[in-house]
């Protein structure tokens, strides 16, 4: 009883808001706002009444929704590389950010999407230009925020590392980056709302398919139910890859005292 309790206090603002919205837009009959229901009914239409051999998935889901999720990952997935990586390198360093830190502070500045032009030139029309795209904007919280985490591990530990001459590899495996995790999954979820934010930016440019060039092509054509459709699934899309990445976090952070701690009590409570 309790589950359900709670599941209907957090959505019960959600519910709320779409059924005003249900009857303002009846009411109104604005054409460029439809009714959630017409919104739901195009989303059926749109992915779900293909033929029963491929789950009643349609083409626009092979074609549209699956490359742009590939983008994301991909994109989203070489920042946590470059990110972690070179944020780990830099936070160990006593001057490596005195060098570099003004010049990452103007990159990180500079808005992803005016350098799409940029990148159309440098890699022309395809995935790389928005592989480029993603990587570039969303790579920055999660370097810096590895950076600040690397250079969290205290004194303490340090000075216990050394006098046991604890090897290089090791000192950074199992204790520099779990002291650091914690900051790392937040610029993680912070990268990843940014990567999709970027995808669609990307294929709104120069793309013949994927969720960016659907979304602008049905608002071009005037279709604002399709158009919805496709705004509504970026909505879903975002909250069930924070969902998931929140989830791997809890699991990975388990071992935090305050963490363990504060699910011991909302467990007896």
């Amino acid at each position: 009883m309790r589950p359900v309790t709670g599941f209907l206090q957090r959505w019960s603002l959600f519910f709320g808001a779409v059924v005003l919205w249900e009857l303002a837009a009846r009411l109104a009959e604005d054409p460029f706002f439809p009714p959630p229901t017409t919104i739901l009914q195009t989303a059926g239409q749109l992915w779900f009444s293909g033929p029963a051999g491929h789950l009643l998935l349609t083409g626009s889901v092979f074609n549209d929704i699956l490359p742009s999720l590939g983008r994301v990952f991909g994109g989203w997935l070489i920042a946590v590389l470059v990110g972690v990586g070179l944020g780990t390198f830099l936070g160990r360093s006593k001057t490596g950010m005195d060098y570099v830190g003004p010049l990452f502070a103007f990159m990180r500045a500079v808005p992803p999407p005016t350098l799409v032009p940029v990148f159309l030139v440098l890699f022309s029309i395809g995935t790389p230009m928005k592989l480029a795209t993603i990587v570039f904007g969303s790579v920055w919280p999660i370097l810096l925020n590895t950076v600040d985490g690397v250079r969290s591990v205290s004194t303490t530990q340090r000075e216990t590392a050394e006098s046991f001459r604890t090897p290089k590899a090791y000192w950074v495996t199992m204790v520099v980056l779990p002291a650091a995790l914690p900051k790392i999954f937040a610029g993680l979820r912070l990268s990843l709302s940014l990567a999709l934010i970027l995808m669609v930016v990307s294929e709104m440019v120069g793309a013949t398919d994927g969720i960016g060039y659907q979304l602008i092509f049905a608002q071009q054509r005037f279709d604002f139910p399709a158009m919805w459709a496709w705004i509504v699934l970026l909505g879903v899309l975002g909250y069930g890859l924070n969902a998931l990445l929140l989830a791997v976090e809890r699991r990975m952070l388990d071992w935090q005292p305050t963490r363990g701690a504060a699910r011991a009590q909302t467990t007896g409570a």
